[in-house]
């Protein structure tokens, strides 16, 4: 009987390994980008996930935003999953 628990502890060592060094570190890195998207506000500037930096003119419906990519060019960017990243905060346009 011991040596049929003895068999898994390698198995349940390559788990425990994986929770540590991959599950949770990404769940924690899902849980900053979920709590940055919540948090956007105009004149933010940020980066989608298509690689363009663009800045926040206005949030549409609490899913989407508005982000001015270049003079009188806005685009819509779905809120989870369109914006990569922020690059720093800016004031508010008045």
């Amino acid at each position: 009987m011991d040596s049929g628990i003895g068999q898994f502890i390698p198995l349940i060592l390559i788990f425990v390994i994986f929770y540590f060094f991959l599950i949770r570190p990404q769940q924690k890195k899902v849980k900053e980008h979920k709590a940055m998207v919540e948090n956007l506000k105009r004149g933010d500037k940020v980066v989608t996930s298509g690689g363009i930096v663009g800045t926040v003119e206005r949030i549409i419906d609490n899913d989407k935003v508005e982000v001015q990519i270049a003079e009188n060019i806005n685009v819509e960017v779905v809120r989870a999953t369109g914006i990569q990243g922020l690059i720093n905060t800016a004031e508010p346009k008045k």
